[in-house]
């Protein structure tokens, strides 16, 4: 444990922060696999594709993702859906 006041501080705010972006990051993981998970049914997945959609904004919007990672998620979730749809229409 540190002595400084300041120091002290940081690591309170930490911890803090570290919490918060743990809860995001498992949502995001959450969501993927649901994603992954409704990909019988296309309706399903759509729905999932929207949620994931949401909670991996949010995410950037918080600084626990960075832009250009959260782009390149929703870019392989949409693969994975359109890969479901492309299935269906066989």
């Amino acid at each position: 444990m540190p002595n400084i006041k300041s120091a002290i501080k940081r690591v309170k705010v930490a911890e803090r922060n570290q919490t918060k972006n743990r809860t995001w990051r498992t949502s995001v993981r959450t969501v993927k696999a649901q994603v992954i998970a409704s990909t019988t049914s296309k309706d399903a997945c759509q729905k999932a594709l929207n949620t994931a959609y949401k909670v991996i904004d949010m995410a950037v919007s918080k600084g626990v993702l960075h832009k250009n990672a959260a782009a390149r998620r929703k870019s392989r979730l949409a693969k994975l859906a359109n890969t479901v749809s492309a299935k269906k229409k066989k």
